[in-house]
């Protein structure tokens, strides 16, 4: 499993615009670099990233192999109603990691 660092705030007015920021560590290989034995490195890349709330997608972005190692992403989003912020990286050989946030919407 991967470590995941998110940050998102635990309250929100109702219509407040928030910031969503979440790190991944994970090493994205290329496919195209060689190894110390001489042999490329098997690509290992995070092809995907999404964020829902409450089940609605609220962001998504594809990645690529230029994407550096452990990415970082940010965006916005506006706080309408209570519930859970879902995050979602996929990847390679079936990687998929998803972690959920609550927050609060008064």
């Amino acid at each position: 499993m991967a470590n995941v660092l998110i940050n998102v705030p635990k309250t929100a007015r109702r219509g407040e615009v928030i910031e969503i920021k979440a790190m991944i560590l994970h090493p994205m290989e290329t496919g195209f670099r060689p190894g110390t034995n001489g042999r490329i490195i098997p690509r290992n890349i995070i092809e995907r990233f999404t964020a829902t709330w409450n089940g609605t997608e609220v962001f998504s972005m594809a990645m690529s192999p230029a994407i550096a190692a452990n990415p970082f992403v940010s965006f916005f989003a506006v706080a309408r109603d209570s519930g859970t912020i879902a995050l979602r990286w996929t990847g390679d050989e079936g990687f998929a990691v998803e972690e959920r946030v609550a927050i609060t919407v008064g």
